[in-house]
């Protein structure tokens, strides 16, 4: 007797728990997770519902930090300070220039980094890391350091160079990772059909991976609008909307700051819509 209730007493603990039991662990361990994804969406967020929300204050004083009452006249006049629209514009104009430039250089490394193979490559590679890995503090205080030495006075320039500097890396990652799901028998096709090596980069490499270049150049576009470390070692007396905001905190932070990073919000998230749309619409093409 004792022989089989021992045996009867394992049979019932090695039985799976009820099914009612699993589901209702699984229940909370998914009500869990929502709890915590929602509170990192909130963390996330929420600065960004800060600058809309005080994009229509109507502050009393130079600082737009307490919430006074709704208007509609900060957008009116968006461009109320003529050095905050400059900051403005000079960022946009860096912003645009360096990404072009970086787009092309970038996009060719990571063209070469996967297509060739060449003694030394490893080493391209670990170079074309440190920027992304270099605190930019460093990378700002090497910069200054070379533009001293050869006596370039800081200024757009300056500004340009560094940023195209690391740039370029992000470029060529980016690309690169699209370049490597690319078939190269295609441009062998080509080439056996009578194209040139040029017609077959434009009109074969090129609209393949143009997908890979437009999400580089964004990421680029971005990097440069909001950077403020590098551009602070090596602007002088340059000043761009990075540097303006971080000024103006000690002095006046106008309403006309949240509003135009507002209004950069909405345009960049009209163009990464455009683009997933345009995407979409020729992957099912």
């Amino acid at each position: 007797m004792t022989t089989q209730a021992g045996a009867a007493i394992a049979t019932a603990a090695e039985q799976p728990p009820p099914a009612k039991k699993v589901r209702s662990r699984r229940n909370w361990g998914d009500l869990l997770l929502r709890i915590v994804a929602a509170l990192v969406l909130v963390y996330l967020f929420l600065p960004i519902f800060v600058i809309i929300l005080f994009s229509f204050n109507k502050p009393v004083g130079r600082f737009n930090y307490t919430w006074q009452g709704f208007t509609f006249e900060n957008w009116a006049d968006p461009f109320k300070y003529p050095p905050l629209t400059e900051a403005l514009q000079l960022s946009l104009n860096v912003a645009a220039v360096s990404t072009a430039v970086a787009l092309v250089l970038g996009t060719l490394v990571a063209i070469a980094l996967v297509r060739q193979r060449w003694r030394g490559q490893r080493a391209v590679d670990t170079f074309l890391i440190l920027p992304l890995t270099a605190p930019e503090v460093v990378m700002g205080a090497a910069l200054l350091t070379l533009f001293l030495d050869l006596s370039w006075p800081a200024g757009y320039t300056t500004i340009l160079i560094a940023h195209i500097a690391f740039e370029v890396s992000f470029i060529a990652m980016t690309v690169r990772a699209r370049v490597r799901g690319f078939d190269w028998t295609l441009e062998d096709a080509s080439l056996d059909l009578g194209a040139g090596p040029a017609r077959t980069f434009f009109k074969v490499t090129l609209p393949l991976i143009v997908p890979g270049i437009v999400a580089a150049a964004m990421l680029s576009f971005a990097l440069s609008l909001d950077d403020f470390i590098i551009t602070y070692f090596v602007s002088g007396p340059a000043v761009t909307y990075p540097l303006y905001v971080n000024a103006a905190v000690k002095a006046a932070v106008p309403p006309q700051i949240n509003v135009l990073a507002t209004a950069i919000l909405v345009v960049s998230l009209l163009l990464l819509a455009l683009g997933t749309l345009w995407r979409r619409k020729k992957f099912q093409g």
